[in-house]
């Protein structure tokens, strides 16, 4: 099985399009579905429904996915525990679209050249990605971590703090206002699929709707961002959240709206987590640059309280 084209199978799901998934491993749309047909034949059953809204998974690629990812997974511990001293610092972050993601183009942008590995451990909990650290899988992760709860050797450094936004449809009751609280939320259903018990995001959401009683539902598969983005279109009741700083694309016959909340403003507390002892050279120049270009969170910020202050 060429790894490449697992590697590629994983960028298609991840993205949701082949083009999207062309431009994240910079090779052509032609070669995606070179590859993904090549995968196919090798696996003897379709992987995806391409629908002009982009890729699907059928069943059999909801059930190859989980072990695609490991594959690649193995492959990179493979490669690491052979690579020279002089390697590219590997980051790990949970979606290529939210906001330490664009956080670290923007550090690439201020320091071109730097060999930089965006890795994505996937629905991965903060326990695993720290796990993946003191092991020298990944040189660093973005997590929302408890301080005191950090293991020996891993340490963590509060660097954004992504104020929530309500994104819904044109025909969504609350459609056009300008800004929302949280008790206007109340009894409004919110959907974000794909949150699992256990993960640092379902902490999250777990105080957030007990705090504020809200409604947020989990039921249904996760099928990827440009599906939610379309239910959330097709819509009067739905809606979900999303972080101000993140990069989500849809059509423009889709409408959506982002609409901030404040009073107080609901933020994701995003920690970069690193091991203590790392002598990467780069990993010295992201720290220092994510501390700088750390955003002021609203004055209003609302976090969980196992987050601790930030300061």
């Amino acid at each position: 099985m060429d790894n490449e084209a697992v590697r590629t199978f994983v960028a298609v799901t991840e993205a949701g399009q082949f083009q999207e998934a062309a431009v994240e491993l910079r090779i052509t749309q032609q070669a995606v579905s070179k590859r993904v047909a090549s995968l196919e034949r090798v696996l003897g059953v379709m992987l995806f429904v391409r629908t002009a809204r982009g890729a699907r998974l059928t069943l059999d690629g909801q059930a190859f996915l989980p072990h695609a990812r490991e594959v690649l997974r193995a492959v990179e511990r493979a490669a690491a525990s052979v690579r020279p001293g002089e390697r590219a610092l590997r980051v790990d972050v949970l979606q290529r679209r939210i906001s330490p993601a664009l956080a670290l183009r923007g550090f690439y942008s201020s320091h071109p050249g730097t060999d930089l590995d965006v890795v994505t451990l996937s629905d991965a909990n903060a326990t695993r990605a720290i796990e993946a650290v003191l092991a020298g899988e990944v040189d660093a992760t973005f997590r929302a971590v408890a301080p005191g709860d950090l293991p020996e050797g891993i340490s963590a450094e509060r660097v954004l703090d992504d104020p929530l936004q309500l994104l819904v449809g044109p025909r969504h009751p609350l459609a056009s206002a300008r800004s929302l609280t949280l008790a206007e939320l109340s009894g409004h259903r919110i959907w974000i699929p794909g949150i699992k018990p256990g993960t640092e995001w379902g902490a999250f959401y777990d105080e957030l709707t007990e705090a504020f009683d809200l409604r947020i539902d989990a039921v249904g598969p996760d099928f990827g961002s440009e599906a939610l983005m379309d239910s959330i279109a097709d819509s009067a009741a739905l809606a979900t959240l999303v972080g101000s700083g993140d990069s989500f694309v849809w059509p423009t016959g889709h409408d959506l709206r982002r609409i901030p909340i404040e009073g107080p403003a609901p933020v994701y507390p995003h920690s970069f987590v690193y091991r203590t002892a790392n002598p990467h050279p780069v990993l010295a120049a992201l720290r220092g640059h994510l501390v700088r270009a750390r955003p002021t969170p609203p004055a209003d910020a609302w976090t969980p309280s196992w987050a601790g202050s930030g300061s």
